[in-house]
């Protein structure tokens, strides 16, 4: 039931003007209002909801896990609401030039696939799409859209999820029969792995242990610059890689690469977000219609892997992108 005694947006504003700007001063400030008056309205926010979203000290506010998600939600409610409004006033179609940067192998399965049928309903978007597995800065690249997959640094950008996906260790038939397979994450030391030529959030691979998770990687044999070119290279048969598995799966159920100790899978997963800058002014049409149609129609489940009765691995629970009619 909708709450016409609260103004809950007004209470979104101030809470991400506070944290956007550091302080209920600026906030203050910036709003015309009194410091003691925000303090007031962010305390009233906080008794609605039943929980904290700001540990206050003397010299600085810093965000509890409540008010971090909080904050991200609130960002993009008020740029959806101004895109709304604005869209209402102006009539505004989407049309322009987006550029969308994407991690490669989502990109090559999920996003080019659908980019036809985009632009055939928004034949005045021009798109400009750029894969690469390089983190980039959206403000300084330019661009409208950025596809990540894994986690995401603490950052001003709205995120919108578009699925997720575990990890496996892979490697070829060919690698497996002159290497061995390893039986336990202590056997990887004595063979190749493929690595990265950029950081990652994890720098070795996770293993779980009973109640506890160790971390082991066989030493690099080669290091590739995306997830395409370490597929590709571990089909090869240059060693073993741990990849996404809504990107190798084909591969596995085909026995083109097979999964190694997965006993000791820890189930991790890595998650796949559309993000984009948001909060600081009108969504353009043409960015909106391009995020909301990859959430229409891009699907990746949790993807599971199971082995059949024949010994042969299968992916269980699958989506991949939905056919568009």
């Amino acid at each position: 039931m909708a709450r016409f005694d609260t103004n809950r947006s007004a209470e979104m504003e101030v809470f991400v003007r506070v944290v956007d700007l550091g302080g209920f001063t600026q906030a203050a400030r910036k709003l015309r209002l009194t410091p003691s008056g925000v303090s007031k309205l962010i305390s009233r926010l906080e008794v609605r909801l039943g929980s904290r979203l700001i540990n206050r000290t003397t010299r600085k506010l810093t965000l509890t896990e409540e008010g971090q998600a909080f904050y991200q939600r609130a960002v993009r409610i008020l740029a959806e609401m101004e895109e709304a409004e604005r869209e209402a006033a102006s009539g505004a179609a989407p049309r322009g030039r987006l550029t969308v940067n994407s991690n490669i192998p989502f990109g090559m399965l999920h996003v080019m696939p659908l980019i036809p049928r985009f632009l055939e309903q928004h034949p005045d978007v021009t798109l400009d799409l750029v894969l690469t597995d390089t983190l980039i800065d959206l403000m300084q690249e330019r661009a409208d859209v950025a596809i990540r997959v894994g986690p995401l640094r603490a950052s001003r950008l709205v995120a919108r999820k578009l699925g997720t996906s575990r990890m496996v260790v892979v490697g070829a038939p060919n690698y497996l029969a002159h290497a061995g397979t390893p039986k336990t994450p202590a056997d990887l030391a004595d063979h190749r792995g493929i690595g990265w030529t950029f950081p990652r959030s994890i720098r070795a691979w996770p293993f779980k242990r009973g109640e506890h998770t160790e971390e082991a990687m066989p030493p690099p044999a080669a290091r590739a610059s995306d997830g395409e070119a370490a597929r590709r290279l571990a089909l090869g048969g240059v060693g073993l890689a741990r990849l996404a598995l809504f990107h190798i799966g084909p591969d596995i159920e085909s026995g083109r690469l097979v999964p190694v100790l997965q006993n000791y899978n820890p189930g991790d997963r890595e998650d796949i977000h559309a993000v984009y800058v948001g909060h600081t002014a009108p969504l353009p049409a043409r960015v909106r219609a391009f995020i909301d149609f990859l959430a229409e129609h891009v699907r990746v489940s949790d993807p599971a892997l199971k082995r059949a009765g024949d010994g042969k691995w299968r992916v269980m629970e699958i989506q991949r992108t939905r056919p568009i009619p």
